[in-house]
């Protein structure tokens, strides 16, 4: 059962990352707007930015969630075959 409180340590440091990246993400995102917002609207290549910045939250913010459920006990039910 040792394995358990090891799986369990970490589960809690990655929701612990992932946390920092989503905090640090949302925090730049809101104190760098104007500067986003002015690469976002340039044109060209730099409209892919918005779908690739779109991407990276979903990842990080998916990330952090998945963890989250973990870390407080919450798991998929695992069907029998």
């Amino acid at each position: 059962m040792g394995g358990s409180g090891e799986h369990k340590k970490g589960g809690v440091m990655k929701f612990m990352i992932y946390a920092l990246l989503s905090c640090s993400l949302y925090a730049y995102l809101l104190v760098e707007q104007k500067t986003i917002i002015g690469y976002f609207s340039k044109g060209g290549f730099y409209a892919l930015l918005p779908v690739a910045t779109a991407f990276l939250f979903s990842i990080v913010h998916g990330g952090f969630t998945g963890e989250f459920w973990t870390v407080i006990g919450i798991e998929a039910k695992k069907t029998r075959r």
